[in-house]
């Protein structure tokens, strides 16, 4: 595998989504909208990659991604993480049920990763054992977000946990994405700067903390950056919201973004990305649209 700009890891997943308004069957997964958002921004300057995993009968959605134009690796699995978003009326809440889990990635499988940004498209607690996370650290800047790390499988009902290995992982980590309840999961506290201040002094370089249509706190370099969240024109779909925000914010920084920069462009995407099912369709320019002049 060649180095790239960026490698995002993760499983693909066969999702099924249920809002008030509809209910879809669709691939999915953090490394699928985080895929197809950043293909469809489709700088020429930056080169992508996924390394993926999932079993033979489920191949279409690569063959898709292929089509689209999307590098991808595959790695086999016997399953493929099958799961179940149950959205309320309130976007922000969601109930989660695990139908199936693929094999957790390892060192063998991502030994020829080599990257600017590695982004871990964490789904459950077991994808990305620690020697994988201390193994990429070598690799690339690193970049994860810790819902998978928050969430165990007992049946098939998700279940919130802490991350017991916090600690020792935090060392490895740049780039955090939390939001605001993996934050106090993870600190203690429900004081965001107070509980992006913990993640940084656990070895976090930068912290993206979201809060949903309440914005988002970024740390970095011991300064905060406040972000809103742009109003969306409708509300479709949530899901793959944090997941964009993740892509949009390393698409910026890889480019030599500032973090305020990154942030704003982040909170763009996921609101265009609110607007409609599936991943991020929308442009650079109408990101860049929907963040105030005075904020570009």
């Amino acid at each position: 595998m060649h180095p790239q700009d960026i490698i995002c890891i993760g499983h693909i997943t066969k999702d099924k989504i249920v809002t008030p308004k509809a209910e879809i069957y669709m691939p999915g997964g953090s490394s699928f909208y985080f895929s197809y958002g950043i293909n469809h921004l489709n700088n020429k300057n930056l080169s992508y990659r996924l390394l993926t995993s999932l079993a033979e009968e489920d191949m279409q959605a690569v063959h898709d991604m292929r089509a689209a134009g999307i590098q991808v690796d595959v790695v086999p699995s016997r399953h493929t993480v099958y799961f179940e978003n149950i959205y309320e009326a309130d976007q922000n809440v969601r109930h989660q049920r695990v139908r199936a889990k693929a094999d957790p990635f390892t060192i063998e499988s991502v030994k020829d990763v080599k990257a600017r940004y590695i982004v871990l498209g964490s789904l459950l607690a077991d994808d990305f054992p620690l020697e994988v996370i201390q193994y990429l650290s070598t690799r690339g800047t690193l970049v994860v977000d810790a819902q998978g790390y928050l969430r165990e499988v007992r049946g098939e009902k998700v279940y919130a946990i802490d991350w017991k290995e916090k600690r020792e992982a935090l060392k490895y980590i740049d780039i955090l994405k939390v939001n605001e309840y993996e934050a106090e999961v993870l600190t203690g506290t429900a004081h965001l700067h107070k509980a992006a201040e913990t993640l940084a002094s656990w070895g976090v370089k930068e912290v993206l903390l979201t809060q949903g249509s309440f914005g988002s706190t970024l740390l970095a370099d011991g300064q905060f950056y406040d972000i809103p969240a742009y109003e969306p024109l409708n509300i479709v779909d949530a899901t793959g919201c944090g997941d964009t925000f993740v892509m949009g914010y390393v698409y910026k920084r890889a480019q030599g973004a500032s973090v305020d920069e990154a942030g704003h462009f982040a909170a763009a995407v996921s609101t265009l990305k609110l607007e409609a099912s599936g991943p991020f369709c929308g442009t650079e320019q109408q990101a860049i649209d929907r963040i105030p002049k005075e904020l570009r």
